[in-house]
C-alpha cells in the first residue's frame, strides 16, 4: 500500500489499513506539515515522489485536494508509472471513477472511496473511521473489493452512482463545512454579548439539535422562524446588523430556508407567515442584500429557493 497526498486525510486511512493487515511501503508528501505528518503516523514508511510510491505499491490511495486530482492522474498515466493490475483509490468526494480513465486506460483498477468525515489529520481520526459512511464508486466487477477496504478500515460503504457523486459531495458540504461556519459565526456573536464560555453554552444545544434533526428532520424546526415570530426576527436581523454586519446575509438566507421547510410541513402557520416574509424581504432585508426573495404570498415562495495535499 501507498499513499500520494500526505495530507490530513490519506495518512489516517493508510493507518487503518495498517490495522487491518495491509502494509505501507511508500508515501508522498511535500509541505513540512505533510512530512511531519507523515512520520508521525505512519513511521519508517519512506519518503518518496508519487511515481516511485506507484513504483512500490499494489494499493495506492490518492489523497490530494480535488482540483489537483485530474492532474495527478494524467501525469502519473502519461510517465508510465501506472501498472496494469494496480488498485488506485482517490478519496474525493466530487469525482466518481472516471477522473481515473487515464489510468484505467493503462491498465490500473479505478475505486472511489470517500469518508463522510472531518479529519484533523492526528492518529484519533482513525479511531473516528470506526462507523464512518464511505461514498463508493466502482466498476461492477471491483464492487466487493472496494467495500472490503472500507470496512476493512473500520467504514460503513455507501453505494454513489457516478453521476450522482457531485450532488452527494454538495450535500455533505453544505450539511458540515456550512455547519462549522455557523457555530464559529455564534460563538463569536456569544462572545460579543458577554458570555465567557461560548463553547460550553452551545455543545449541549447544539448536539440536541443535531440530534434531533437526524432523528426527525423537518419536525425537529424550532425557534422563531418556525414559530412565525416576526419581531423576534426583525429584532435579531436590526441587532446583527448594528452588530455584525458580515452575518446578516446568511441569517437571512437561512432563516428564508426555514420558513420554506416549516411552511411546507405545516410547523409556520399560514396567517403568521406573511409577515415575517415580510420581515425577511422587506426594505431592512434588502439592504442585506436579499431584495426581491418572497412576494408576499402565504406559501412563502417566488421560484428561488478539496494542487496539493488533501
Amino acid at each position: 500500500m501507498g499513499v500520494v497526498g500526505a495530507g490530513r486525510v490519506g495518512p489516517a486511512l493508510a493507518a487503518a489499513l495498517q490495522l487491518a493487515g495491509h502494509r505501507p511501503v511508500a508515501v508522498s508528501g511535500v509541505s513540512d506539515s505533510s512530512v511531519k505528518r507523515a512520520a508521525e503516523m505512519l513511521p519508517d514508511v519512506p519518503l518518496v515522489p508519487p511515481a516511485q510510491v506507484l513504483a512500490r505499491a499494489d494499493l495506492v490511495l490518492l489523497t490530494v485536494p480535488d482540483d489537483a486530482l485530474p492532474g495527478l492522474v494524467e501525469g502519473l498515466a502519461e510517465t508510465g508509472a501506472v501498472r496494469p493490475g494496480q488498485l488506485l483509490a482517490h478519496t474525493s468526494g466530487r469525482y466518481g471513477t472516471k477522473i481515473l480513465d487515464p489510468a484505467l486506460r493503462a491498465g490500473a483498477l479505478p475505486l472511489a472511496l470517500h469518508p463522510a468525515m472531518t479529519f484533523t489529520g492526528t492518529p484519533v481520526d482513525v479511531q473516528r473511521l470506526a462507523g464512518c459512511s464511505f461514498g463508493v464508486t466502482a466498476p461492477d466487477e471491483l464492487r466487493l473489493a472496494a467495500e472490503a477496504l472500507v470496512i476493512e478500515m473500520g467504514g460503513e460503504p455507501e453505494w454513489i452512482a457516478e453521476e450522482a457523486r457531485p450532488l452527494y459531495h454538495a450535500a455533505l458540504a453544505l450539511g458540515a463545512n456550512h455547519l462549522v461556519t455557523l457555530v464559529a459565526e455564534s460563538m463569536e456573536l456569544l462572545r460579543g454579548a458577554g458570555v465567557a464560555a461560548p463553547d460550553r453554552m452551545l455543545g449541549p444545544l447544539l448536539g440536541a439539535a443535531l440530534d434531533n434533526a437526524l432523528r426527525s428532520g423537518d419536525a425537529a424546526l424550532t425557534g422563531p422562524v418556525a414559530r412565525g415570530d416576526a419581531g423576534t426576527v426583525a429584532a435579531h436581523v436590526a441587532e446583527l446588523r448594528k452588530h455584525a454586519p458580515q452575518t446578516v446575509a446568511g441569517y437571512l438566507a437561512m432563516a428564508r430556508a426555514t420558513a420554506d421547510r416549516a411552511l411546507a410541513h405545516g410547523l409556520l402557520k399560514p396567517e403568521l407567515a406573511e409577515d415575517l416574509l415580510g420581515v425577511l424581504a422587506g426594505p431592512a432585508a434588502a439592504a442585506g442584500g436579499t431584495e426581491g426573495f418572497r412576494d408576499g404570498g402565504a406559501d412563502g415562495r417566488d421560484g428561488d429557493a478539496d494542487g496539493g495535499d488533501r
